[in-house]
């Protein structure tokens, strides 16, 4: 059942947005050349703890850390530990954060120093395969025309689109109807109506689309050693334009 927000649930989810958005650009700050992945993340649970906020990630469905970390070829639920980052990696932050009873949901793929200028397009073009779809996030288009826009906006780059992982409404749970995939034909699925909150997160690979899962039974990774890059937001539907609720973006 998709839950549509009141609008006293849309300033929480405002809220929770804007402490998940902050949280997001303190752990970008971080990323640079002999941090650990353990580092970003102890510091992104005191900050969210530090506001009244609790961190969306951690310990759910078991997942050990406030926030996924992964590196390179890792595309989604890297394990943040005492891996040095070093310079040339591509990292990819991805969290939540709890506030007033709802979710704000947000990542973004950085460079670690200077980075080879394929990774630099990477890292480009899926930040606007989110911005592709969010020209689709607006009443009376369907959940899957979001999806058909970052499908297409990838592949003409010649990369590859996770299918095993996909975006998701958000709310007073972490994840809610209606799933959002990255992929897919037009004109499918939910309508969408003003209210609706949607986390919408391409994850795309430089290779192809193929991942395989970790001993650890989360990381996954890119089954040809490609990277991968990651970029998400929390969205609200409205009568106009989307919102985008996890403010200030990086």
């Amino acid at each position: 059942m998709i839950r549509v927000k009141s609008p006293r649930e849309v300033e929480l989810m405002r809220r929770a947005g804007k402490l998940t958005a902050a949280a997001r650009a303190l752990a970008r700050e971080m990323v640079r050349p002999g941090a650990t992945t353990l580092e970003i993340d102890r510091e992104v649970f005191k900050f969210i703890k530090n506001r009244g906020g609790t961190p969306s990630f951690l310990h759910y469905n078991g997942f050990p850390a406030s926030m996924c970390i992964s590196v390179n070829d890792e595309v989604t639920h890297g394990i943040p530990g005492k891996r040095k980052l070093r310079e040339g990696d591509i990292v990819s932050l991805d969290l939540g954060a709890k506030l007033g009873g709802f979710h704000g949901d947000c990542g973004v793929t950085v460079p670690c120093g200077a980075v080879s200028a394929e990774a630099q397009k990477l890292i480009a073009v899926t930040r606007q395969c989110f911005y592709e779809g969010l020209r689709y996030a607006k009443k009376g288009f369907r959940v899957s025309d979001i999806s058909h826009a970052i499908q297409v906006y990838a592949e003409q780059n010649g990369y590859g689109v996770v299918r095993a992982y996909i975006g998701h409404g958000v709310g007073a749970d972490l994840h809610e109807d209606p799933e959002v995939p990255n992929f897919g034909d037009p004109g499918h699925g939910p309508r969408l109506a003003p209210g609706m909150t949607l986390a919408v997160e391409p994850m795309i690979n430089a290779g192809g689309p193929a991942i395989r899962v970790l001993g650890n039974n989360w990381t996954a990774v890119t089954v040809d050693g490609s990277n991968s890059a990651y970029y998400e937001n929390t969205i609200l539907i409205t009568d106009g334009e989307p919102e985008i609720l996890t403010v200030p973006e990086v």
